[in-house]
């Protein structure tokens, strides 16, 4: 049973199953770097009363022959939310505050929102720890989240990394996700799944 925090925004609703922290195991195929052993992940989705989702993930290699000794892989932050245009009652850029009173949306206003797909129009903002940003654009529809980056951008010394998809599902309780990267020369292709399970 999915529980909804009654003090969710109204535009947070349909990302609302993501909220709590999951933790799992999955697998990383991609070009001429294969590994045989799993390695382990750790998402956390959660909110401070915006109109985004806090957005934080990391993941370990394990040794085959040592299971206590593991290797950092990603660490990432970021925000998620539905794609809204900003309007005299947001803040920003940067630091300017907003011109207008707030707008507080309703269930109805979101429903306005849905796209001719029946789902809601998402971004998401991720900054790896190795400095290379990414602007995801997709959809979220029902316990299905379909995305893919409309801008990388990343430092002179990364390693070539051009473009991603990321798909998340809520199946049977598990948050099951998998990313394609194109990148170090190779064209979009299957990179890492796994399937997580929602932390006690």
């Amino acid at each position: 049973m999915l529980d909804i925090p009654t003090d969710l925004p109204a535009e947070l609703v349909p990302l609302s199953w993501l909220i709590g922290v999951w933790e799992g195991t999955g697998v990383i195929d991609y070009g001429d770097h294969a590994y045989a052993g799993e390695f382990t992940h750790r998402v956390s989705f959660s909110h401070d009363g915006g109109d985004y989702l806090n957005y934080s993930a990391d993941a370990w290699l394990h040794d085959a022959e040592d299971p206590q000794k593991r290797t950092r892989l990603v660490a990432e932050l970021g925000y998620w939310r539905l794609a809204l245009t900003a309007t005299d009652a947001d803040a920003g850029p940067g630091l300017l505050p907003a011109l207008a009173a707030p707008v507080v949306r309703t269930a109805d206003d979101i429903e306005q929102l849905r796209n001719a797909d029946g789902g809601f129009d998402l971004e998401a903002a991720l900054v790896h720890a190795d400095g290379v940003s990414e602007l995801y654009l997709g959809q979220i529809k029902g316990p299905r989240i379909d995305i893919a980056t409309d801008a990388v951008v990343r430092p002179a010394g990364a390693k070539s990394y051009a473009a991603a998809t990321r798909m998340y599902g809520l199946v049977d309780g598990h948050l099951l996700w998998a990313w394609d990267i194109a990148a170090l020369g190779f064209e979009l292709g299957a990179h890492a799944s796994a399937r997580l399970a929602r932390a006690e």
